[in-house]
């Protein structure tokens, strides 16, 4: 039998959960999950990284505003690993309408529905390998 293979995940802290001081419990939660912090570093995200990062929203309604929130504010960019970590952290982040997350999510107990035009969630998890490969390479080019 093969050893499982770990995976990475690009993990954000986007500018409302850093304004708000949850960056620490963020990161609580996914150590306390048992995953590894392999990068970490506060940016100020500047609209070519973002526009990188949202490439594939291009064009949709709320892609300007998407910008213009993720740029609002310092953004905590983590690189985690562990077996199935993007799959995990994205149930640990809870369904991406703070108001419809479950409980015990960062979402669930930690979001809600501010009545803005952009949806502010607290974090952003990679959904895919490939998404993950493309974001780590955007947000940390020091580690491809």
């Amino acid at each position: 039998m093969s050893e499982p293979t770990t995976e990475r995940s690009l993990v954000l802290v986007k500018p409302d959960g850093v304004r708000r001081g949850l960056t620490g419990e963020v990161l609580r939660r996914v150590e306390a999950k048992g995953y590894s912090l392999v990068a970490l570093r506060v940016v100020r995200a500047d609209h070519d990284l973002l526009s990188r990062h949202y490439a594939e929203h291009e064009g949709k309604p709320f892609y300007e505003p998407l910008l213009e929130f993720m740029s609002s504010g310092p953004v905590v960019a983590a690189v985690i690993e562990g077996q199935r970590c993007i799959e995990g952290f994205r149930s640990l982040a809870g369904a991406t309408d703070p108001t419809l997350a479950a409980p015990g999510t960062i979402r669930g107990d930690l979001g809600r529905d501010w009545g803005v035009a952009v949806q502010q969630n607290l974090v952003h998890g990679s959904d895919s390998p490939q998404s993950a490969v493309r974001e780590i390479a955007i947000w940390f080019p020091d580690l491809v």
